[in-house]
């Protein structure tokens, strides 16, 4: 079992703030999509071969603003009402648990994207958001005993992980685990989109 551990857990007033809470993981989600060059982004997500079920390009960034809002808040309520209760050792032991989880999977979270789409690296992408999935189920178990709200809050993340995670595997898998070298679209007269080999460019 997971134990609280400072040195992995963001600091106290950034549970404790909702502004705060709620405010961080969108905004550092939101600079690091810009960090990764969205038009850049856009054309590789539409160059490589993916599995059944790929939603358009435009979803992802209102879908994490939304998830990461959540997210922020789940923390806060569930830091709020555990530390609360300060008769309850169960739930502050819970609490601070949470809190550490948190931490690693906004990490696990921020480096899935430089991995997948700037590094083009899709086996480690792929293992960090299965890792990140795994974290977040706990972290929803953990919390979920302490605040059920805030459990509930992120019941829609865990969701988009698990779809997410199916997304990144399969877009591996259908490209042989290596993006290096693939198409990409290229623009004829028209408007029409073409697709052509890097290496022959």
């Amino acid at each position: 079992m997971t134990t609280h551990i400072p040195s992995l857990t963001l600091p106290t007033i950034l549970f404790q703030q909702p502004a705060a809470a709620i405010l961080l993981p969108v905004a550092i989600g939101t600079a690091i999509g810009f960090s990764t060059r969205p038009a850049d982004t856009q054309k590789t997500y539409l160059a490589l071969r993916q599995p059944p079920l790929r939603p358009p390009p435009w979803i992802f960034g209102p879908m994490w603003t939304l998830l990461y809002g959540l997210m922020g808040y789940a923390a806060h309520r569930a830091w709020t009402t555990g530390m609360g209760s300060s008769f309850d050792a169960r739930k502050v032991m819970l609490t601070k648990q949470g809190a550490t989880l948190y931490t690693i999977q906004l990490v696990l979270n921020f480096i899935w994207m430089p991995l997948f789409f700037r590094f083009q690296r899709p086996i480690e992408a792929t293992v960090d958001i299965v890792a990140l999935t795994g974290v977040t189920g706990y972290l929803t178990y953990v919390w979920g005993q302490v605040d059920e709200v805030a459990g509930w809050c992120l019941a829609p993340y865990l969701a988009w992980l698990g779809f997410a995670t199916y997304l990144s595997a399969g877009a591996g898998y259908l490209n042989g685990w290596d993006f290096g070298g693939k198409e990409r679209p290229k623009a004829e007269k028209g408007g029409n989109t073409k697709y052509v080999d890097e290496k022959a460019e």
